[in-house]
């Protein structure tokens, strides 16, 4: 099934990243960064169906060669925290051929970027597992027209009122303020590469005769009632298909539950708003309570001549009565009030649900990385393994506490535990809400079965009156 999925980030190296390293992994290749020296050997990773390099018709004909092209950025990018490269990462549908994917990524690269001078580097790769996805890798600083890389940004001087330039008698210097040389890093290309990805596969997909279609905003934005699951990542999805149960799978398992109870729910509440349209349409529409106590007394008047049926339909309008005094219903107005309380919240619920989920997810990443990193914090001779866990925890918890040292794990915990009491409590009051519900459709039958009973009643004694 086709499933939208399109994430941008930056390729930094203050965040001790490499645009050859990167290079590398995702075309399954080996590629030596002449920046450190240091040799990038992933030729045995599996998976990589499909590499390629396409460039604007102003690039080197050198760039074609992907060492080259990413060791030309690593040697142009001298700041020690220089962003060297932008990937974008998206899921192919997978109703598409092999072939028909390629196409499809090839020209979204073509259209986005390579046709506003960036130069791209793709890969494919599909496992066989049913997650065929693409990894997109870009240039971010353009290049002239004779090839030779410009520059990412040049300096304005402020001016004042008069026009004049500005001194600053601190820094012994005029004022001036940095202007991009491109549109690439503003806020609005990245909807707009989003929107394209999901225009483009929506075209081929009725092109080549598919059903399924695909939305790049969020469920919020489509007016869906739903909680996005989060993204498992290549280890957490890998330990899942061996059968081991991870922290970000066990929160998609618990946002899949909460889901469905809501879309129960909204199904629920939609009947029963129907049918209250239904009966405010009918042209002489009784109040509740009157009707109810009216068909109460004339069969306590009828005494216990009435059939199985017709007692149990006693019974249902007791329990209805009961339920429209507790909750103050004398009309079907106030029915409709009630009902349009349980809409309310529902969605307050939802709306309560979901930073909770999103927040939660986001605190079991901090908590988990922490205590892997104290765990071998100092501790000497570290293995192959607990190095890479050591680092890959360093390099995560630097990029969250952005440039403050003391890690509040205390905090965090705190936190976490406090937000999952928070959700056990919205959980609860769902659960409650839930038997509301079930309640007043219960409403809904029992009105339905007396007043059927009273239109069987009623003809034979029409036919009665015909005779006469």
């Amino acid at each position: 099934m086709a499933i939208y999925h399109c994430s941008i980030k930056i390729i930094s190296r203050g965040k001790g990243k490499s645009a050859v390293a990167a290079a590398a992994y995702r075309a399954g290749e080996k590629l030596t960064n002449d920046f450190d020296g240091e040799t990038h050997d992933y030729t045995h990773k599996g998976g990589v169906i499909h590499t390629e390099i396409l460039l604007p018709g102003h690039a080197p004909a050198a760039f074609s060669d992907r060492a080259v092209l990413w060791n030309a950025v690593e040697k142009i990018e001298k700041a020690k925290n220089a962003q060297l490269a932008r990937e974008i990462e998206i899921a192919l549908p997978c109703e598409l051929t092999r072939e028909q994917g390629i196409s499809l990524v090839r020209e979204y690269v073509k259209e986005q970027f390579v046709n506003a001078g960036m130069c791209a580097d793709f890969a494919i790769h599909d496992t066989g597992g049913g997650n065929p996805h693409a990894h997109i890798m870009l240039t971010m600083r353009p290049i002239q027209q004779g090839g030779a890389w410009g520059a990412k940004q040049k300096k304005e001087y402020i001016l004042d009122p008069q026009g004049k330039k500005i001194y600053d008698p601190k820094k012994r210097q005029y004022k001036c303020k940095a202007i991009p040389a491109t549109d690439w890093n503003e806020q609005t290309k990245a909807e707009e590469w989003r929107a394209a990805w999901a225009q483009l596969c929506n075209q081929a997909l009725e092109q080549y005769g598919h059903n399924q279609r695909i939305d790049h905003r969020s469920y919020e934005r489509q007016g869906i009632d739903q909680i996005p699951t989060v993204h498992l990542g290549v280890a957490a999805s890998a330990m899942e298909k061996r059968g081991i149960r991870t922290e970000r799978g066990d929160l998609n398992r618990e946002i899949e539950v909460t889901n469905q109870k809501l879309r129960q729910l909204k199904a629920r509440i939609a009947k029963l708003q129907k049918w209250l349209k239904e009966e405010q349409e009918n042209t002489e529409p009784p109040t509740l309570a009157d009707y109810i106590q009216g068909i109460l007394s004339r069969r306590a008047r009828e005494g216990k001549s009435q059939t199985s049926q017709s007692i149990y339909n006693l019974k249902d309008a007791a329990k209805m009565l009961n339920f429209l005094q507790a909750n103050n219903i004398m009309d079907m107005a106030g029915l409709d009030e009630k009902f349009k309380s349980m809409i309310g919240e529902q969605l307050d619920i939802q709306h309560k649900l979901k930073p909770i989920d999103r927040r939660l997810g986001t605190l079991k990443k901090h908590i988990e990385q922490a205590e892997i990193y104290f765990k071998y914090k100092g501790k000497k001779h570290l293995t192959e393994a607990e190095q890479i866990l050591f680092t890959a925890a360093h390099d995560y918890l630097k990029g969250v506490m952005n440039g403050k040292t003391a890690l509040p794990v205390k905090a965090w915990k705190a936190e976490y535990a406090k937000l999952t009491a928070e959700r056990e409590t919205l959980n609860r009051r769902y659960l409650a809400l839930k038997g509301e519900v079930k309640e007043a459709e219960q409403i809904r039958r029992s009105v339905y079965n007396i007043l059927r009973q009273e239109q069987r009643e009623q003809q034979p004694r029409r036919a009665q009156d015909v005779e006469r």
